[in-house]
């Protein structure tokens, strides 16, 4: 059973792959990190099924790539309460910690999504194509935020 951290990285090892998530209603963004944890890089976006496939495409996700912990954005309110939103989150990081030892920690992730959007409208991209990338690049974002505070100590 893997351990929730809701401190930011109390018990996350001190080096190695971090694998970042966005979780959404209909998809999971996903973000990894280099071993010496400077950056996150884009992966892919999951197609949210049933929690036991997408536990199990992350699980494989993990495996190969050698992955020694998880970074959730937790969707908090713009006040700073958590919604039906983080309890939901919450509940996915519960269900995943039934089945990986690795550790799992929370990265606030407000106006993550709205920050990548906008960078990407500035960027001149297609709303069709945003649509792809956008839940993976939220995924990078929250990550490499949780690199640098990281870094900070």
């Amino acid at each position: 059973m893997s351990t929730l951290v809701d401190t930011p990285f109390k018990n996350l090892p001190d080096s190695g792959k971090l694998l970042g998530l966005d979780l959404g209603t209909k998809t999971i963004g996903v973000a990894i990190s280099d071993s010496l944890r400077y950056s996150a890089t884009p992966l892919l976006t999951i197609r949210r099924s049933k929690f036991t496939i997408d536990a199990e495409a992350l699980l494989g996700i993990v495996h190969k790539n050698g992955v020694v912990a998880f970074v959730v954005g937790l969707p908090l309110n713009m006040d700073g309460t958590e919604g039906p939103r983080a309890q939901s989150t919450r509940a996915f990081a519960r269900n995943l910690a039934t089945r990986t030892s690795l550790p799992i920690a929370f990265w606030d992730e407000r106006l993550s999504t709205a920050a990548v959007n906008r960078m990407l409208i500035a960027a001149d991209v297609r709303r069709d194509t945003r649509d792809e990338v956008v839940d993976k690049l939220a995924a990078s974002y929250i990550l490499q935020g949780a690199l640098e505070r990281m870094r900070r100590g």
